[in-house]
């Protein structure tokens, strides 16, 4: 095997060594498990240039070098009350894309195309076309149609999860053109597989029909009870709509999901027990906490301190001078109070998500063509006929000993 990207059996799949590649011989596509990870057809055109390895996060333990150590702490949230609203937190994202964008920047966000069934990257040039990038997105990101936009000549806000951004941040770097980008990336809990959105979509399509709109982090119930996925089919029946003053309302024309974790909604069951994660977010994961390439950090600030704040506050660090003079062109739209990082970092992962005995028991599952549902039952006995077998396994040890 040549020495490049293909030489990993996992990586974060972050697209940028497709972006980089000379020869135009690498491609991005899922694998069965259903992650994102590198393809060379044509393993006998790569000259070993060494470029997809020299800005590929996952190649290096380390973090590319900050011009400074010190980090500044904030909570956050828009001073608009519908971007509060439909945002997954405080709204901060959108806050920025916006604001950069009537700066001159070109916005590269993460949107979910209806018609491929994915999250997908993508660029915008106003606020209105960025504007689809508010909310979470639970699922692998295809990062492709956003990120073969970039180049050295225009300035760019990209945001993505933190190996993403740190691929960029080296991609830019090693392009000379690191002056130009803005990065951005949030606190990430693990990247499930696409096989587990793949059967959950297929579900929610059996009820309302063709999914015309997702929304991963609906807020109808508040924001502390926000790991609940709304889905809009084009079937005929009910339609969530919100009006200019941020109300929310129900038409009679496209039927309507509410699923929530706290009512027992699959999705977030198995994202949450951490049984569906590729193995780059359980064995190389290295950016937890306050440890980033980006230049702003965001996500829920769910500590004590903001516990009964109903409407979403957002975590924000900035790590870099260049995010410093973004969140100060923020404050006639963004309230930001200053914070230390033990407050804007309370109950953030400490370190990789851990997988559970059977995680490749389920991983091996979701290829399947069983339902969702019945997988997800499954688990429990999954659990403890692993267990039981591992005991059986050691007892014949022990007597052979």
């Amino acid at each position: 095997m040549k020495d490049n990207v293909t030489k990993f059996d996992f990586c974060y799949g972050c697209g940028v060594c497709e972006i980089i590649c000379p020869h135009k011989i690498i491609d991005i596509r899922l694998n069965q498990a259903g992650f994102y990870v590198p393809v060379i057809d044509k393993p006998e055109k790569c000259t070993e240039c060494g470029l997809c390895l020299g800005i590929c996060a996952h190649n290096d333990a380390k973090l590319p070098e900050r011009e400074r150590k010190e980090i500044k702490g904030y909570a956050g949230w828009s001073k608009n009350e519908l971007t509060r609203l439909r945002s997954s937190s405080g709204g901060l994202g959108f806050e920025i894309g916006r604001y950069l964008i009537e700066q001159g920047y070109k916005a590269v966000g993460c949107k979910f195309n209806v018609d491929e069934n994915r999250a997908e990257h993508f660029v915008a040039t106003s606020e209105e076309e960025f504007r689809c990038s508010v909310g979470s997105k639970y699922i692998p990101s295809f990062t492709i149609p956003g990120f073969s936009k970039l180049n050295r000549k225009e300035k760019f806000f990209v945001t993505g999860t933190p190996c993403q951004i740190d691929s960029v941040r080296r991609w830019a770097r090693k392009m000379k053109c690191e002056q130009n980008f803005v990065l951005l990336d949030f606190f990430c809990h693990g990247v499930p597989s696409m096989n587990l959105w793949k059967k959950y979509s297929a579900m929610l399509a059996d009820k309302v029909g063709k999914l015309k709109h997702v929304s991963w982090r609906s807020k109808i119930d508040g924001w502390h009870d926000s790991y609940a996925i709304t889905a809009q089919g084009d079937r005929r029946g009910k339609r969530i709509v919100w009006d200019e003053s941020g109300e929310v309302y129900t038409q009679e024309k496209a039927p309507v999901i509410f699923s929530k974790l706290t009512d027992g909604d699959v999705f977030y069951g198995f994202f949450l027990r951490d049984v569906c994660f590729g193995k780059a977010c359980y064995k190389t994961c290295k950016y937890k906490k306050t440890k980033s390439s980006a230049d702003i950090r965001i996500g829920d600030l769910w500590g004590k301190k903001y516990k009964d704040n109903k409407e979403g506050v957002s975590v924000c660090m900035s790590f870099t001078r260049e995010g410093d003079s973004v969140l100060a062109g923020l404050s006639d739209r963004v309230q930001l109070v200053d914070e230390p990082l033990e407050i804007v970092t309370e109950g953030q992962m400490e370190g990789c998500a851990r997988p559970k005995i059977y995680t490749n028991f389920v991983l091996w599952l979701l290829k399947t063509r069983l339902p969702l549902k019945l997988i997800w039952r499954m688990l429990p006995c999954s659990y403890r006929a692993t267990v039981a077998m591992c005991y059986r396994k050691m007892k014949k040890l022990i007597k052979g000993m």
